[in-house]
């Protein structure tokens, strides 16, 4: 039976197995599937890798390549009836996007993307690495990157009624259907 999973993020690191995971939850759900990239073909590597993603991804889902603007993507298709089971991977190359964008636009598509999460009528499945148990960068490019992740993964948690955290292969429930209210306390800045 089909299961509406509300929104999930799943978080973990390189190969963990977390987009295996966020596409199996898509595959169970009623509506839909629309999946949303935000890789860009920077090299032949990269886009050899798009190809593999894209080869094994089930034909019947749609997909959207949009490497800076998640929040359009959510409002348009919010609109839809039924809204589609949108599966957002990856949060870290979004970041990563963004930054390359400037520190202005990163801020603004964060917030917009944020509050279009709020209102987004359909299962959202949203992947993102975890990189709060690795080494400090030594650049300062490495540490914005971890640190804007790191909020981020943190905003998405508070917004999501599922977090799942991939490691080996292994899901491991971090919060479900419990909803923060907005007393408590953020870790930003530690």
């Amino acid at each position: 039976m089909p299961v509406n999973h509300g929104h999930t993020l799943v978080l973990g690191g390189i190969r963990s197995g977390k987009t295996a995971l966020a596409e199996a939850q898509a595959l169970a759900q009623s509506q839909p599937v629309v999946y949303v990239a935000t890789a860009t073909a920077g090299d032949n590597e990269m886009a050899d890798r798009i190809s593999r993603h894209q080869a094994i991804r089930p034909a019947s889902w749609g997909l959207i390549e949009e490497p800076l603007n998640l929040a359009q993507v959510l409002s348009q298709h919010g609109q839809h009836n039924p809204a589609p089971c949108l599966l957002i991977d990856c949060m870290s190359l979004w970041v990563s996007n963004l930054l390359h964008a400037g520190t202005e636009q990163l801020h603004a598509h964060k917030e917009a993307f944020l509050e279009q999460i709020e209102s987004y009528p359909s299962a959202l499945i949203i992947v993102s690495n975890e990189t709060g148990l690795g080494t400090i960068g030594m650049d300062p490019l490495t540490r914005q990157f971890c640190d804007e992740l790191g909020w981020l993964n943190q905003a998405l948690a508070q917004r999501c009624h599922k977090v799942v955290m991939v490691l080996a292969g292994l899901p491991l429930i971090l919060k479900d259907s419990i909803k923060c209210n907005d007393d408590t306390p953020s870790l930003r800045g530690l």
